[in-house]
């Protein structure tokens, strides 16, 4: 019988797995993802669904020696929403600790100020399509780093015009990435507004959807 796993070392794991990095600016380098059970949000388009409920309660330890046995140096702690779980916070540190270069996925609606500096923190802002728009936590912004990215996932004109208004209303540390909805905003359209607005900004579509099936696991 497996022995309990005390409650401040356990996780609950959606998959582990290695792929090549599909967004943010690691776009293309290999990658291991280490995906975190459940979400505070329940955005209109989202495309991983599955890590809402189930997952496996792992410790600490055993999530960090798997993402690291790959070999890999870039790992990715991601969701569902990986800060919805405290525990996600030892669990970066002691990836940093194995050598590994950690980038955060999240939602950008919960604190991101206790996150571990060295870590590279890919933070979504809602638009209004989403339908949880109402959730963005702002004063996250004041935390925001230059090897910080913020990510704005877009699925319609009035969302790319919700951006563009976010975007030149603030002073920014870092990076800005704009994203097509897969199926929905035509990735020409989106680059020809940004090109109209001369928006600083960075296009960038998902990479793992164009080489494998949209809806495929694992990858």
């Amino acid at each position: 019988m497996q022995p309990e796993i005390p409650i401040e070392e356990r996780l609950r794991i959606s998959e582990i797995y290695a792929s090549i990095q599909g967004e943010s600016q690691f776009a293309g380098l290999p990658c291991v993802f280490v995906r975190l059970t459940g979400c505070n949000l329940r955005c209109t388009w989202c495309d991983s669904e599955f890590t809402f409920t189930g997952g496996d309660h792992r410790s600490i330890d055993d999530v960090v020696q798997a993402a690291l046995a790959y070999g890999i140096e870039v790992v990715e702690v991601t969701g569902g929403e990986p800060l919805a779980q405290r525990q996600a916070l030892p669990l970066m540190e002691r990836l940093l600790q194995g050598g590994a270069t950690v980038l955060l996925e999240t939602s950008g609606s919960i604190d991101i100020s206790t996150v571990p500096a060295p870590v590279h923190v890919i933070m979504d802002l809602k638009p209004p399509d989403s339908g949880e728009s109402e959730k963005n936590l702002w004063s996250n912004l004041a935390h925001l780093r230059p090897h910080h990215e913020v990510k704005f996932v877009l699925a319609s004109r009035g969302d790319y015009e919700w951006a563009r208004g976010v975007v030149r209303a603030h002073e920014w540390a870092c990076s800005l990435l704009f994203s097509p909805v897969w199926g929905g905003v035509e990735p020409k359209d989106l680059v020809d507004w940004i090109l109209e607005d001369k928006l600083p900004v960075r296009f960038q579509l998902q990479l793992h959807k164009v080489i494998w099936p949209a809806d495929e696991r694992g990858v």
